[in-house]
């Protein structure tokens, strides 16, 4: 792996603080007796707040069905998340967050703050708007699962 910021590519440049971010929110969890795994947050992290079905959990994972199945098991099974009726459609159920899967979130907010104010420091407040707007701007072409903005 190169040592010279110069030879990552910019996927690569991304990822990292993601991942950094990842890893303290995730170790933050555990300190607090949440001990979820990588793939579970991955999933967790994707149940829209009104709920989602398994397929949209595994196109926005990048799982199979199968695997996100299996994983949502995992996470009702520790009372994360529960599967209700889809009011749109009486055959589907939707994947919601519990009172405990709640929790998680909000253990985990005020970490992703304080790993922004931290950039923000870092970079300046004016680096760091022209980051946000820039991020934002690819997420219009490279995020399939976005919703489209109203004008």
């Amino acid at each position: 792996m190169a040592d010279d910021d110069d030879e990552l590519n910019l996927g690569l440049l991304l990822l990292i603080p993601y991942r950094f971010m990842e890893t303290a929110v995730l170790a933050t969890l555990k300190a607090h007796g949440h001990d979820i795994g990588l793939s579970q947050a991955r999933v967790f992290q994707r149940i829209a707040p009104g709920g989602s079905r398994l397929a949209e959990l595994a196109d926005a994972a990048q799982v199979s069905k199968q695997t996100v199945g299996s994983i949502v098991d995992q996470l009702e099974g520790a009372g994360y998340v529960k599967r209700v009726p889809d009011p749109r459609d009486a055959r589907a159920r939707l994947v919601q967050l519990t009172a405990k899967g709640h929790q998680l979130v909000a253990i985990g907010i005020p970490v992703i703050r304080g790993i922004e104010a931290d950039w923000e420091e870092r970079l300046g407040p004016a680096q760091m708007r022209q980051l946000k707007q820039l991020l934002a701007s690819l997420r219009e072409i490279t995020d399939p699962f976005r919703q489209p903005q109203r004008p």
